[in-house]
């Protein structure tokens, strides 16, 4: 999958944050810049007004690249009711070597976060659960040798 795909629920997330930074972020900023000017008559030595000023453009190439993801993403739907892994659905899986149970999402490459249980279609499990159905194995080869995975159910979200 070489395009850039996001699930509808990862567009509406990255949307939000777009909108809380261009509004709530720069206002944040120029009220911060506000009070730095007023507190300090020699801006260029003020440690204050220097660090909004890098906080700013943080948060301006955060919304350049934000929108920017927006812009180039295929918004794409899961394939529902067809029993295999795709895009935008939950599965459940178990490590045949440990036994251990996890239930993931499969996102996009955009929204892919570990710590929430979003893994992105792009990365070796995501690429070697997609299409698959219940019952199936997974062989995802990683820096520790080869890892197996069966597919216990898989959801819509």
């Amino acid at each position: 999958m070489d395009e850039i795909v996001i699930t509808p629920e990862g567009r509406e997330r990255l949307e939000a944050e777009l909108e809380r930074l261009t509004n709530d972020g720069r206002r944040e900023i120029a009220e911060r810049l506000t009070r730095a000017v007023a507190s300090e008559a020699n801006r260029a030595e003020s440690a204050e007004y220097l660090t909004v000023l890098d906080d700013q453009a943080l948060l301006e190439r955060r919304i350049a690249l934000l929108a920017e993801r927006l812009r180039s993403a295929q918004v794409i739907e899961p394939q529902l009711g067809n029993g295999r892994v795709d895009v935008g659905e939950r599965v459940r899986v178990r490590d045949l070597e440990s036994g251990a149970r996890l239930e993931l999402e499969l996102v996009g490459t955009l929204e892919s976060d570990a710590g929430a249980g979003r893994v992105s279609v792009a990365s070796p499990f995501g690429r070697a659960i997609l299409g698959l159905r219940r019952g199936e194995v997974a062989e995802v080869h990683a820096p520790r040798g080869k890892l197996r995975f069966k597919v216990l159910a898989v959801e819509t979200t």
